[in-house]
């Protein structure tokens, strides 16, 4: 008889449903419409990622569309730049996260203003003293509105040319500036207070808050987490974040669970989500076209964990040895990934390009390709609006 200390086997599907409940892929519209939506969207999730690759829509986009079908991009401009419940900064990468969350950054910021940023440690104070004075002299501004740098060499591949820029970087990762507004990938820099409207930025949370932070945005957005899934790509948290779970574990606030095919690696549910009924398994006929950089796939070891498919990101793989193509996007048909699909957006014919489709996990049964192809070409049909859309 299994000690109530054990941990409760959880089956691949459970698990697996348990992560669409939480990341709220198993219903159509889970966060109504408008820039409300996208406030709700980003405060559930946690940070939505932001990226340029631009082959489809931008991933920030992209996320949002699949939680949100009425989605505009406009909503995401009005939620930043007017209703300001959302702002940039980094998480695991540049992302949108909840305003409300502003606090649990504050500590970072302070770091990089103390220690510097190793990614700009060449931005030269003079330069700093020039965006800052012009950003309160003259307001809002671009990187286009400075014409006066003189062009240096760039230390990095991804590095800009321009020292404004670079000083500018600088100062939104310390917190002295934020991205106000988007235009395409055209950052509008704002000082942080200004934009707000605060005397001075909130207070700080503290090191434990931010522990308590991390594994509760993780238990919110994953359902099922474990100690990689809640530190992704943050290693030295994971000390902090073991110790918290093990005091929740011992209060009863959490429940270690063994997921099938994870070997020794840990997961934890709390115990409102086994107590209540099982998770039930998501309509067939609910089709998402994930972006790459999608919660569900961003992973990599977990979604093959959980749904039995490694999603290779192939853009910097040489094109022979590519499998699923230079861009390809997993398709969800109800709780099963069922085909990767490489798409290009042609905007200027307006046109969405199907560059190679390829079938995975139970879209390689051939007596499932056929409804399947049936419920992804509509949903492919609604993609294409979305692309194409001003």
């Amino acid at each position: 008889m299994p000690r109530a200390t054990d941990p409760r086997p959880l089956t691949k599907i459970e698990a697996r449903r348990i992560w669409l409940q939480a990341q709220r892929l198993d219903t159509s519209e889970p966060f109504g419409a408008g820039p409300q939506a996208v406030a709700a969207a980003v405060e559930h999730l946690g940070y939505v990622q932001i990226d340029t690759i631009h082959v489809v829509e931008r991933c920030h986009h992209h996320i949002l569309y699949s939680r949100i079908p009425a989605y505009a991009r406009a909503d995401l401009r009005q939620a930043q730049s007017v209703d300001k419940s959302v702002f940039e900064y980094w998480t695991h990468a540049l992302s949108y996260v909840p305003a409300k969350d502003f606090r649990f950054f504050v500590p970072a910021m302070r770091e990089h203003r103390r220690d510097g940023h190793r990614w700009f440690a060449s931005v030269k104070p003079e330069d700093t003293r020039k965006v800052m004075r012009l950003l309160r002299r003259d307001g809002a501004l671009t990187i286009r509105d400075i014409e006066d740098d003189v062009l240096t060499e760039k230390e990095h591949l991804w590095q800009s040319r321009k020292p404004s820029k670079r000083a500018l970087q600088l100062a939104f990762y310390t917190g002295e500036v934020t991205i106000s507004e988007r235009t395409g990938m055209l950052k509008t820099y704002e000082l942080m207070t200004r934009h707000f409207g605060w005397d001075k930025p909130p207070k700080p949370a503290t090191s434990v808050e931010i522990t308590a932070y991390l594994l509760d945005r993780a238990l919110r957005s994953q359902g099922v987490v474990s100690l990689d899934s809640i530190c992704h790509l943050d290693a030295p948290s994971k000390p902090a974040v073991r110790r918290l779970i093990e005091a929740r574990v011992r209060r009863k606030e959490l429940v270690p669970v063994t997921v099938e095919g994870a070997g020794k690696q840990e997961h934890w549910v709390r115990p409102e989500v086994l107590e209540a009924n099982p998770p039930a398994g998501v309509s067939e006929g609910l089709v998402h076209i994930l972006s790459p950089f999608d919660p569900l796939v961003i992973q990599r070891k977990r979604t093959e964990l959980f749904f039995d498919y490694g999603h290779r990101f192939e853009a910097y793989v040489p094109k022979e040895k590519r499998l699923f193509g230079y861009f390809a996007l997993p398709v969800l048909v109800g709780e099963d990934i069922v085909a990767a699909i490489d798409l290009k957006t042609d905007r200027q014919n307006k046109r969405l390009l199907m560059q190679k489709w390829s079938w995975v996990g139970k879209g390689t049964a051939r007596t499932a390709r056929k409804e399947y192809k049936r419920l992804i070409e509509e949903e492919l049909h609604r993609f294409q609006l979305f692309q194409l859309a001003e």
